[in-house]
């Protein structure tokens, strides 16, 4: 599957695809909704604060399958947004996809009843450290490409003041593990932090293709001299 393109004059104007608008969308939907649906079905006690994400999707944990089909989709959704993007860098765009392979193992590895989850804890970090920062690998050093302006989220400040949120958002959640702060809040503001941010950047750039198409429309229909 490859973005679409449109000719204006000798410029290809690089939109992006309906799939990946899709899939953008749907992955914040999905693990939103994943935990929130996931929580009501856990024995009175469970607190989404305090308790983690992976704990809903945990061996032995109520209708364990609602979170576990959560982090397959939203895993599967970020690498068809890594697919669908063009603008972003190269760079960006293979570690958006590593991320959501890692989102996917994390539910292939779950937590056990008991005992400690070595690969678990691999492939969740993994996913973690990758959806933090590949923003700052996916910036543009220059405001124009050859298809048209590049959005602002891509500009570099931009794009590192972005993986700077979300890697201190994983860190306050690193910390909370160590039994200060509320684990289960600051593992869902990180998550949920880094399950929008690529819809942000899918739709920044879906609005820089249409208005650089827009333009070029503009500029092909004006009178002949």
């Amino acid at each position: 599957m490859k973005p679409s393109t449109r000719t204006a004059g000798s410029s290809v104007k690089v939109s992006v695809p309906w799939w990946a608008v899709l899939s953008s969308t749907v992955a914040p939907v999905l693990l939103i909704g994943g935990w929130t649906l996931a929580a009501r079905r856990q024995p009175i006690g469970f607190d989404s604060t305090v308790d983690t994400i992976s704990a809903l999707a945990a061996r032995g944990a109520t209708d364990r399958w609602l979170m576990t089909a959560a982090l397959i989709g939203v895993g599967v959704c970020h690498v068809v947004t890594a697919l669908g993007l063009s603008q972003p860098a190269r760079a960006g765009r293979i570690v958006l996809g590593l991320g959501g392979v890692a989102t996917a193992l994390v539910a292939v590895f779950p937590l056990p009843i008991a005992g400690p989850a070595p690969e678990h804890a691999v492939v969740a970090g993994l996913a973690f450290a990758a959806l933090a920062v590949w923003p700052a690998f996916a910036w543009r050093r220059h405001s124009r490409s050859p298809a048209g302006l590049y959005p602002a989220v891509l500009r570099p400040v931009v794009a590192f003041a972005a993986a700077v949120v979300l890697l201190g958002l994983v860190g306050w959640f690193t910390t909370t593990l160590t039994g200060v702060g509320p684990t289960g809040l600051a593992e869902r503001v990180a998550a949920g932090a880094q399950a929008c941010w690529p819809l942000v950047v899918v739709l920044s750039c879906r609005r820089s293709s249409r208005a650089d198409a827009g333009a070029a429309g503009r500029d092909t229909s004006g009178p002949v001299k």
